[in-house]
């Protein structure tokens, strides 16, 4: 068990989820988001494993993206998938309207589509995806916000739901403290990074605040795999 992040903190902010917040430092750490996913977040891992076996070459296979903050991820997906001759269509989507503005700043990708939306505004009647995904998403969310995630996800999929997100531990927090302060500057990276694992779930936690047809899987280093298979 955890000593010292033996509970969640559910009270703490990040500073990017400040409207006021420093417009640079912020951009920065969209910027960073690229580094930080790729050493920790395991995505091509996942994409290997849990989407990549269900795509089919000369069939277009569509995925959610559920607050694409840098926009890194739904990029990622997309590069991985044309490299292996497949067509996965994307749209991602935040409702933040700074994530939006940044990512009209990058080179445009046919294969995807960002949108400054909020997941309410999804029609499951009108829109369906083949995926839906998001990447540390979960540990943002209050009670009531973490449920209607998990029901809209189920009715907008038609294949399955793949929830990303950090492990709370104590050693989880010493290394990235460390670690992390040497090479990322003129952000929040460290300083969220660090709320984030504190308001982060441990498996059993993650496990108690799901209904039964969710799955959850321990990914190294210090990930939490959240899925659902309709």
């Amino acid at each position: 068990m955890p000593l010292f992040l033996s509970s969640r903190d559910i009270t703490s902010e990040e500073r990017m989820d400040d409207p006021d917040c420093n417009q640079r430092e912020l951009e920065n750490t969209y910027r960073q988001f690229r580094t930080v996913n790729t050493l920790i977040s395991q995505w091509y891992r996942i994409y290997k494993r849990e989407i990549r076996p269900f795509l089919v070459h000369d069939q277009s296979v569509t995925l959610l993206d559920i607050g694409f903050g840098g926009g890194d991820i739904p990029r990622k997906l997309s590069r991985w998938a044309r490299r292996d001759g497949l067509n996965l269509q994307i749209t991602a989507i935040d409702p933040d309207p700074r994530a939006f503005h940044f990512i009209q700043k990058l080179d445009r990708i046919p294969q995807v589509e960002f949108l400054q939306c909020n997941l309410s505004e999804m029609d499951p009647s009108q829109q369906q995806f083949d995926f839906v995904v998001s990447n540390h998403l979960l540990h943002h969310l209050d009670a009531n916000e973490f449920s209607a995630l998990l029901a809209k996800s189920k009715r907008l999929s038609k294949t399955a739901v793949i929830f990303n997100d950090i492990q709370r531990s104590d050693w989880a927090y010493f290394l990235f403290n460390l670690l992390s302060r040497p090479f990322f500057h003129g952000s929040f990276i460290t300083e969220d990074g660090l709320i984030s694992i504190k308001r982060s779930y441990t498996p059993e936690e993650l496990r108690q605040a799901v209904p039964e047809e969710w799955e959850v899987q321990t990914v190294f280093p210090f990930r939490l795999l959240l899925t659902y298979h309709p």
